[in-house]
């Protein structure tokens, strides 16, 4: 593991799990320090129509970049069960700065109170919601992305594939952090990293069990675990950026092949000396750094093309 991630886990460990239920699983969640992020990115809180009520949104916009800009619908991490527009805000930030674009950031109900599909539904909506109002946005919906980190990963590699079965919105690039995509604890990387930081095979199992709340598991569809979809070709391109002491390491690699196998450009990047939630420690670990900056580099040359250097 990374010498630098070590001293700073040691500092202020960070540990996900559900113990002791949702709302103390949200506090500690909030808990985790956070720095302030690209204050020249300006940001305004808003509310969308849902399928089950008003979606909170939070709008990113980094200055001087011309209209119409490219956007990207941001889909937060957090067991499908915590974190919020809040805890995501720097985060959120960094992709805007990173991509120069317009970025939207979701905050989608919450499991166990609102199992699956309920994300899924919020999710999609908001990005359809984006595509339908890019005029009032200033955004060009022909440079749409969706991205997310952890259950954000998932949710949207999910709407990637909605799209393509809805025929639209267009995607054009899907940025996909340490995603779970299998719902299969019986890769390697869950027995290697089963007791790993922030992140354990049985924290993941927990807030699975959250977030499948009722649900008959006798066939998983692909909304669930979109590596169960039965073809992968017509997706956008994506990047898939996993660490290596993470439970979930295998199932961004194993994404990644399917992708491939289908013809979809993607790249995967194994930051091996790092762990689950690296986006967390971006300008602190040197390491985390570099390998957000190589994620949002994608991203921006998928939406600039590749003569963009702006960072």
């Amino acid at each position: 593991m990374d010498p630098i991630l070590q001293k700073v886990l040691h500092a202020f460990p960070i540990q996900l799990t559900t113990d002791g239920g949702p709302q103390a699983a949200r506090e500690r969640f909030r808990e985790i320090p956070v720095r302030d992020a690209h204050p020249e990115v300006t940001a305004h809180d808003r509310t969308i129509d849902g399928p089950a009520g008003p979606i909170p949104v939070r709008i990113y916009r980094p200055p001087a970049v011309p209209e119409p800009a490219p956007a990207v619908v941001f889909l937060h991490g957090g067991g499908w069960s915590v974190g919020d527009l809040d805890s995501y805000d720097a985060v959120a930030r960094r992709h805007a700065a990173g991509a120069h674009a317009v970025v939207v950031s979701v905050d989608y109900r919450l499991a166990p109170e609102h199992p699956f599909p309920a994300a899924v539904d919020d999710s999609w909506a908001a990005t359809r919601w984006v595509a339908g109002h890019a005029d009032d946005l200033g955004v060009d919906p022909n440079r749409l992305a969706v991205a997310g980190d952890s259950a954000g990963g998932n949710l949207a590699a999910v709407v990637a594939q909605l799209a393509r079965e809805a025929s639209g919105p267009r995607l054009a690039f899907q940025l996909l952090w340490y995603p779970p995509t299998t719902f299969d604890t019986s890769m390697p990387s869950f027995t290697e990293n089963a007791e790993a930081p922030v992140l354990t095979t049985a924290g993941c199992k927990g807030y699975s069990r959250w977030y499948i709340t009722g649900l008959d598991l006798s066939v998983i569809p692909p909304t669930l675990a979109p590596a169960r979809a039965a073809d992968f070709s017509g997706l956008p391109p994506a990047y898939i950026g996993v660490a290596g002491h993470d439970p979930l390491r295998d199932d961004g690699i194993r994404y990644g092949q399917l992708l491939r196998g289908a013809g979809v450009p993607v790249e995967v990047h194994n930051a091996a000396a790092l762990v689950h939630a690296f986006l967390f420690f971006d300008q602190v670990v040197p390491a985390a750094t570099e390998a957000t900056d190589r994620g949002l580099r994608a991203l921006r040359t998928a939406l600039h093309g590749p003569r963009s250097t702006r960072r």
